[in-house]
């Protein structure tokens, strides 16, 4: 390497530190502004680590749990806009393939990931909710292999509640539209608000390459109304009903649209189903839920010019999924632990999405627990297993065809103020599509693909 050439290297790494070193403290500034309070510890008048437990949004206290099921209506109205922002730098063990090619674009380079504002609070004494519209940085890469962002929908969920106290009855009932199954759950186990909740932006590698559909995949894609109760603080019950986000409720899927080949958009035949039950109990300072849910759902095929096909018939999902919740709030100590277990049974008569087979079954276990001292300092250790039907089509990327994934991600994070966090994400695999050595048949091991996440994750209002 010449002398220049190594010249130009410090250069550009210097200058990456001082980008990274402005931003942090640029975030750090507004964290910590007297102006620069959350909408929700606003108008209620409380602190973060009232509605999230030892401060770590997203994850909810029974506080939260019950300021969410009661419409975001606890306090007074005030200035509903708030903004979010997230800086971060991946690293992939191995992130060159079989052709000599990067695998994760912009690897070992800090970026600015992504953006979102936030609509959200009280709008009367029965009604309230948040809308937020995300800007990703690094969204797709164009004909010529420049990088293209993007503005679109994101999390929406908006309540009417009413909380009904007599002698030896608390009842919570409401009625929600939302535009991602589990988005309107309180508990931190449904898989819109489970762990991990930031993960690398721009990986193809450092996630399960096979996830069940409740799991993410109609987020952003449909509209769902639904009616829930909230008994005694004992019982928990929803039933809600999803259908396509286009018409009228496009504004729930924009940035997605038919023949969009970047970012299509699912289609579903009629409404579609999703239940849950949690039974839930508080004594001190803990406590645990236990429940269950279920979706079924029939998914259109989108054809190669990303338009959906409507004469091909369905493929039909039926996902039942079983969770459980532990929290210890009692300061300056936090502990949490959650367990999720999903089975999707997968009917595919027309071979819309499998090759091999008619019908399938997809089996997805994630385990987290996490420990939180003085709402500032935190760990976190989850468990990931991924298991399911072997296919050719569905899992062409494996040797083998099979989606079994499994691994360990630990973390460590920092939170210097309440709307900063600072933390370093390490995803080990052990086994990664169906193997733990030669997966792809090219070669490429599970433990290729373990990636280190350092993040920046900062809200501002």
């Amino acid at each position: 390497m010449t002398t220049i050439q190594t010249a130009k290297n410090e250069t550009s790494r210097q200058l990456r530190r001082a980008w990274m070193g402005a931003l942090v403290g640029l975030c750090l500034w507004q964290a910590s502004s007297a102006l620069a309070l959350p909408i929700f510890a606003r108008q209620t008048a409380h602190g973060c680590v009232a509605c999230h437990a030892g401060g770590q949004f997203p994850e909810l206290t029974p506080y939260g749990r019950m300021f969410k099921m009661t419409g975001y209506t606890f306090g007074e109205r005030t200035i509903p806009i708030a903004a979010m922002g997230t800086v971060d730098i991946t690293r992939t063990r191995n992130n060159i393939d079989s052709s000599g090619n990067p695998i994760v674009p912009k690897d070992g380079n800090v970026i600015f990931d992504a953006a979102s504002v936030f609509l959200a609070g009280k709008i009367t004494d029965h009604i309230g909710g948040f809308a937020q519209y995300t800007y990703v940085n690094y969204d797709h890469q164009d004909d010529q292999s420049r990088f293209v962002g993007r503005w679109g929908s994101d999390n929406t969920d908006i309540r009417y509640a009413d909380r009904i106290i007599t002698d030896g009855t608390d009842l919570v009932i409401g009625a929600t539209l939302h535009n991602n199954p589990t988005v309107q759950d309180v508990f931190n186990t449904a898989p819109a608000w489970s762990y991990p909740y930031v993960s690398p932006p721009l990986s193809p590698v450092a996630t399960p390459p096979a996830t069940t559909l409740v799991e993410g995949g109609l987020a952003q894609q449909v509209v769902g109304m639904g009616a829930y109760a909230y008994w005694n603080k004992i019982l928990y019950a929803e039933v809600s009903l999803y259908s396509t986000a286009d018409g009228i409720w496009s504004f729930l899927s924009k940035g997605k649209a038919a023949g969009n080949v970047d970012h299509p958009q699912t289609y579903l035949r009629g409404s579609n189903p999703y239940w849950r039950v949690a039974l839930t109990h508080e004594w001190g300072a803990n406590n645990v839920m236990v429940g269950a849910f279920g979706l079924n759902a029939d998914v259109y095929p989108n054809g190669p010019d990303a338009f959906p096909i409507f004469d091909q018939g369905v493929t039909r999902f039926r996902d039942l999924g079983f969770d459980a919740q532990y929290q210890y709030l009692l300061e300056p100590h936090t502990v949490s632990v959650q367990a999720r277990y999903v089975r999707e049974n997968i009917d595919d008569p027309n071979n819309l999405v499998f090759g091999d087979t008619t019908s399938a079954n997809l089996n997805s276990l994630r385990l987290k627990a996490s420990y939180i001292y003085n709402a500032k300092y935190g760990v976190s250790l989850s468990y990931f297993n991924i298991s399911g039907t072997s296919d050719s089509v569905a899992y062409a990327g494996s040797a083998t065809f099979s989606p079994a994934t499994q691994g360990w991600m630990p973390e460590i994070f920092w939170m210097p103020w309440p709307y900063v966090r600072i933390g370093v994400q390490y995803t080990h695999f052990t086994k990664f599509f169906g193997a733990t050595t030669n997966f792809d048949g090219n070669g490429r091991n599970a433990r290729d693909n373990n990636t280190l996440f350092i993040y920046l994750w900062a809200v501002s209002w």
